[in-house]
């Protein structure tokens, strides 16, 4: 039945998008306001079928990424967008597994395309030292690639802001908001609604049920949300509840979905404890939740317009 309803909401609720990515930087998108791309969505295990947590954003001739987390270049080469495309990296909060791809991301990409211009971050309270201290930790590669490889010491460069709640970044059109979530004890994190063309996305970052969340998502057409999703009879005693308690569950999730409305709802960041599958996380969200959703797959894209439709890797 799960996986019945599953096939429903994608069949009956959305048109299927047509076309991939095939250009660092498409002005039109094929019509589409903007597109969303999970390039990651997996937790700090290391698996082969879920990276890291990491989402790409691409609206109008604006390329934006939004954590870096383990695998974020070979997703972004999957799709040939390239490093010195990018526009600016956002980062929800400093856990490793939300950055521990930057550095593949930064040098790598700096060295294969002799990106030209610094890659602007924006992070919460620390960022900037901690991308300060990176560039420190390799300074000796850094002067290496310029000298023998001929790249340009300027796009080997970080430039991070540390940001607080508000308007973060604004151009072409664009606007990113940032919104503190409550991800305890991890403070601050956030989450960001990215504006375009009359259009909003919204990624939660890794929070629990959070009504400021929900204040900011409001009128929003994408939610990506993140989930866990552990036994009902899991105590305060196991050594895995803390991961429970600095997560959503479906069921607080659904809370969420129900006040922000969305039109499509996305579980991203997905965490199983003890084996629970996504089709549990189906199940329980159709029981507290009668909107369109899907649990989101690593390169799955969304097409956000006037409908909001959704391409699996390799659809044709």
């Amino acid at each position: 039945m799960a996986r019945l309803y599953f096939t429903s909401v994608l069949l009956l609720s959305f048109l299927v998008s047509s076309a991939q990515v095939n250009t660092n930087k498409d002005s039109s998108l094929n019509g589409t306001a903007i597109k969303v791309t999970l390039l990651g969505t997996g937790t700090p295990q290391p698996l082969m079928d879920r990276f890291g947590p990491s989402t790409l954003v691409q609206a109008g001739n604006t390329v934006l990424l939004f954590d870096a987390g383990r695998g974020c270049l070979q997703r972004l080469r999957q799709l040939k967008i390239e490093y010195d495309s990018l526009d600016a990296l956002f980062l929800t909060h400093l856990h490793s597994d939300h950055i521990v791809g930057l550095s593949d991301l930064w040098l790598t990409g700096w060295l294969i395309t002799d990106r030209k211009t610094p890659l602007p971050v924006f992070g919460p309270a620390g960022a900037r030292q901690m991308t300060d201290y990176l560039q420190k930790a390799y300074a000796f590669d850094m002067k290496i690639r310029v000298e023998d490889d001929n790249v340009a010491i300027e796009g080997g460069q970080l430039v991070t802001t540390d940001i607080k709640e508000g308007i973060v970044y604004e151009k072409n059109g664009v606007k990113v908001i940032a919104f503190l979530v409550d991800h305890y004890p991890v403070i601050p994190a956030f989450g960001y609604r990215i504006e375009y063309a009359g259009h909003a996305v919204v990624l939660s970052g890794d929070t629990r049920y959070s009504a400021n969340l929900i204040r900011f998502a409001k009128g929003t057409d994408l939610l990506v949300h993140e989930v866990v999703i552990a036994p009902g009879t899991l105590k305060v005693t196991d050594p895995k509840y803390h991961i429970l308690a600095h997560h959503t569950t479906p069921e607080q999730a659904c809370r969420v979905f129900k006040a922000v409305q969305p039109k499509l709802a996305v579980y991203d960041h997905i965490v199983r404890l003890y084996g629970h599958s996504p089709d549990e996380i189906i199940k329980l969200t159709q029981l507290n939740y009668s909107g369109p959703f899907v649990v989101g797959e690593d390169l799955m894209n969304f097409s956000v317009g006037d409908t909001v439709t959704i391409k699996r890797w390799g659809e044709k």
